[in-house]
Formats: C-alpha cells, structure tokens, sequence
C-alpha cells in the first residue's frame, strides 16, 4: 500500500528525471528573443545609416587591419561570390536586429540538457552551443560563418567560445577578422531580458580584445521566417570581368571624420579610442588643427 511519504518520495524522483538541469545551470536561456529593445546601443553602427567608410572608432584595430579597411570599398558586397555570404558569428549576434530563437538539445536517455541552437541568423548561419563538455577541434577543421561553440555555466550565467570562424570582418566597412579570432560570450538572463557581452579576441587585426554588448526582449510571439534561396544577381554592369573593387593602397578615408567634424586622427581608431581617457586629446585634437575638407577618398 502507498504511504504520503512514498508517493512524495517517487514524484520528486519523476521531477528530477524529467527536469535534470546541465551541469552548473542556473537559468533557462530557451525561448524566442527579440532585439528590438536593445537595438537602440551603437544605433547608427547597427542601423540607419550602418557604420561609415573610415568609421573606426572605438576598435583596437592595428597598422595591418587599417590598411586592410582603407583599401576595402562597399561596392565589394555586390559581387556575385560576395552577395549571398552570411554575417560571421562576431557580427551577426549585433547585426540590426538579430531576433532569434534559443532552443534546447536533449539527451534522449537522460533527458539532460546537452546544447543550445540559436536560429534565425542572418544567411542563416545558425549556431549549436555545446554544453556535454566537448573539446574544440583541431586547428585544421573546417571554420564557419558561426564557428564551433561551446558553453559552461558560470556564476548563473552561460560562457560561450567560440573558435573556427571564417576569415570575414569585424564590421561592414572594411575592418577584417582572421581564421584565429577567439569569441567569447557571456548570457545572463533577467525575468524577460537578456544580456549579452561579447569579447572578440584576434593576433592578426586586433592590439587589445574588442567589447560589445547587446540587450534582448523575450518575445513568445516572434516567429523566425522559413530559409529562403537566394540567387545572385549583375549589380555593377560596369564591372569588366575580373575586376575587384577596391581603392589603391595609400588611400585614406576623410569623410566620416568631416562629416561629423571631428579631427581625422580621431576617426582611425586604436585600443586608445576605447577608452574615457580619450575625452581629453580628443579636446586638444578640436583646439589644435583645422578638419580637412574633402568629401571623398583621397590618395597620399
């Protein structure tokens, strides 16, 4: 015969078999996010007009990825091999609103919660972050637009790296990232919000880590529409085959800077952009030296 303590006893084995956590977890990330709320942080980077040509303010970019930048132009995104690329995983978590939806692989056995898969990503370069304790694959393993993640739990938050990502950019206006960039991630969730930082770590372009942070809204009534194909097609008719565009290196890119009338060394970036202390050469760069005048890129 069942007693009170039995039964209490087997429906608290039921719930710890139907709702085994993962390892370390405190918060539940699954469900629909919007970034609607959020996309008012770095707007005129991640909205109308989107990040300027010579607009480097701000990233600890060095020598090599500013020249990089100064060469690139935006014509580059009409060519057929370049229009149907996705947005690289270090770009499209703050790309203009990059709704998604958080869902939940299981242990069909133990019911243990063993990674999250993020959809609806532009290009649709989806993500599955690994939480079953995986290691990074080697060095020479394919690298993707969303790279190969996996996540921990740390002080109630989830830990994200991300390795193997495709040589792309940091932003649309030129600024590259290589194959050996290193993405970290930190999720904490707040009742409906969520919290997002992002440290993007690169030998080749970067002097210092890159930080961002991005806020999402739990929205149940988002929905992620379904992959569409995608066909290239002629943009620049002017285009003789074989022809990249691309401006010659020495070239320098004055217009942001004039458009916004700020001193030119300011808009070039560098780690010493990241910071408040940059507040004062900025005003001794105002106080100094005229802004020049040109609207277009000139050649040194």
């Amino acid at each position: 015969m069942m007693t009170a303590r039995t039964f209490l006893i087997g429906a608290a084995a039921a719930l710890t078999l139907v709702a085994t956590p993962a390892h370390g977890q405190q918060v539940d990330l699954a469900g629909m996010w919007s970034a609607n709320l959020g996309n008012h942080e770095e707007l005129p980077l991640r909205g109308d007009p989107g990040v300027e040509v010579g607009e480097y303010v701000g990233v600890p970019l060095n020598e090599a990825a500013r020249q990089h930048a100064e060469s690139w132009t935006p014509t580059m995104h009409s060519l057929l091999e370049w229009q149907g690329r996705p947005h690289p995983v270090t770009y499209s978590m703050r790309a203009p609103r990059p709704d998604f939806r958080m869902g939940t692989v299981v242990d069909p056995k133990t019911e243990r919660l063993i990674a999250y898969t993020i959809t609806g990503l532009f290009g649709r370069a989806d993500r599955t972050i690994w939480l079953d304790g995986r290691p990074h694959p080697s060095k020479y393993a394919e690298h993707l637009w969303q790279g190969f993640s996996t996540g921990e739990w740390v002080d109630g938050g989830l830990k994200v790296t991300t390795t193997h990502i495709k040589y792309s950019f940091v932003h649309r206006n030129g600024i590259p990232l290589s194959p050996y960039a290193v993405m970290t991630e930190y999720y904490w969730r707040h009742g409906d919000l969520l919290t997002l930082a992002i440290i993007v770590e690169d030998p080749i372009y970067l002097t210092e880590p890159l930080v961002r942070t991005a806020t999402f809204k739990r929205d149940p009534n988002l929905t992620i529409p379904a992959p569409q194909p995608f066909e290239v097609a002629e943009e620049l008719p002017s285009l003789e085959k074989g022809q990249v565009p691309s401006y010659p290196l020495g070239t320098t890119h004055p217009e942001y800077a004039t458009r916004h009338n700020l001193p030119f060394e300011a808009s070039q970036g560098g780690a010493q952009t990241m910071y408040p202390e940059y507040m004062k050469r900025l005003e001794q760069l105002m106080k100094a030296a005229p802004r020049t005048t040109s609207t277009t890129g000139t050649r040194q």
